[in-house]
């Protein structure tokens, strides 16, 4: 296998190729000893380990696990595929030491990856990431990694199954006015791209009163034959099914459904740096929320423009929503947003989270 190597967004390679379960071990082992020489309590307070619904993502995730345990480092392994903002919401709600998710994101099938996120709920900043990188390179040249079995973890305390599922949920319906979205009586098309978001937005939607159709609702790890990405491109069927069924708006999420597509009543599909400036002004304006307002530095200035009819400071971040993160982790921001279809909003994680994106579009409609 290649070197391992960091980028925006983690580690991330072709499976069986790229990324292996080799290459597995030796980033749990460097992200086990960094949370540990962070903090002496790491072991106690634990790491949450998350994975889509990708070809052994699963798999991988409980290698996480069992080498965590060998280090003393408790692992807090999902009991099925979760969303990326669901694990940062479990990290601070559980005040662990970090959390890493098993996926491949917006990526063609045959990809897998490593997010690692810090103690503070947002993506690992690069001078962790770089660190990990290291010691991960180095480990790959020495003996295996040592590893504790499944079952003698669990029976030992350091694994514990978690399904962090409910606690997201009613954090994101905090979030968001589902009363408004009740009255509105609104029908929408959904699509989770097969991906994690399933039995999430759709939920919370049907518990609102809305009239939901899901498409793509199982797991398939080809993803019907391309990446679970939001773009225009892969929503011709989510569009199709909006204007066949005369609903108000289509909403869908990529694999671990830390992105967001949208598509208008007419089919017509939604650019995410269009609903970053809709969205802002309706934070501002119709709930009140101060603020400002953050971008990348790849995302339309269109943000700029409306934080300025709205009186309010733009922040430019480098790429990466890790940056954006710092500051919706200091409340410096309303929301933030990338060129990506990335965004979170104040009080929330400070990760990119797509169904509550698609939440607010909702609300907005």
């Amino acid at each position: 296998m290649s070197a391992i190597t960091f980028g925006t967004s983690g580690w991330r390679g072709i499976i069986a190729e790229d990324f292996t379960f080799t290459g597995v071990r030796a980033v749990s082992q460097a992200i086990g000893e960094y949370v540990r020489s962070q903090d002496p309590g790491a072991g106690g307070r634990g790491v949450v380990i998350g994975y889509d619904t990708r070809f052994l993502s699963e798999a991988f995730g409980a290698q996480v696990a069992r080498v965590l345990a060998a280090q003393g480092v408790k692992a807090l392994l999902c009991e099925r595929d979760t969303p990326t903002p669901a694990v940062a919401y479990e990290i601070l709600r559980r005040r662990a030491a970090g959390g890493v998710i098993v996926t491949g994101s917006h990526n063609p099938p045959e990809y897998n990856g490593i997010k690692f996120s810090a103690a503070w709920g947002g993506p690992a900043l690069p001078e962790a990431t770089q660190k990990i990188q290291e010691r991960a390179n180095a480990i790959l040249l020495g003996p295996r990694v040592a590893e504790v079995p499944s079952g003698e973890a669990e029976a030992r305390g350091l694994i514990e199954r978690i399904n962090p599922r409910d606690a997201y949920l009613e954090r994101l319906r905090s979030l968001v006015s589902l009363e408004m979205i009740r009255e509105a009586r609104l029908k929408v098309v959904i699509d989770p791209l097969y991906g994690s978001a399933q039995g999430y937005l759709d939920t919370i939607l049907r518990d609102a009163g809305c009239d939901v159709h899901v498409l793509h609702n199982w797991r398939d790890p080809h993803f019907g034959g391309r990446s679970p990405e939001p773009a225009e491109d892969h929503l011709e069927e989510l569009a199709f099914h909006v204007v066949e069924t005369s609903a108000h708006l289509g909403l869908a999420t990529d694999g671990d459904a830390d992105r967001f597509g949208l598509v208008d009543a007419d089919g017509t599909f939604l650019e995410p740096n269009y609903f970053l400036g809709l969205l802002l002004r309706h934070l501002v304006q119709t709930r009140g929320w101060t603020g400002g307002a953050g971008r990348s530095v790849a995302t339309s200035h269109l943000l700029d423009a409306v934080a300025r009819r709205l009186g309010i400071p733009i922040y430019e971040t480098p790429v990466g929503f890790k940056f954006i993160a710092e500051l919706i982790a200091k409340d410096a921001i309303v929301l933030g947003g990338e060129e990506s279809a990335g965004l979170s909003v104040t009080g929330h994680v400070p990760e990119k989270d797509g169904i509550l994106a698609c939440l607010l579009a909702a609300e907005l409609v």
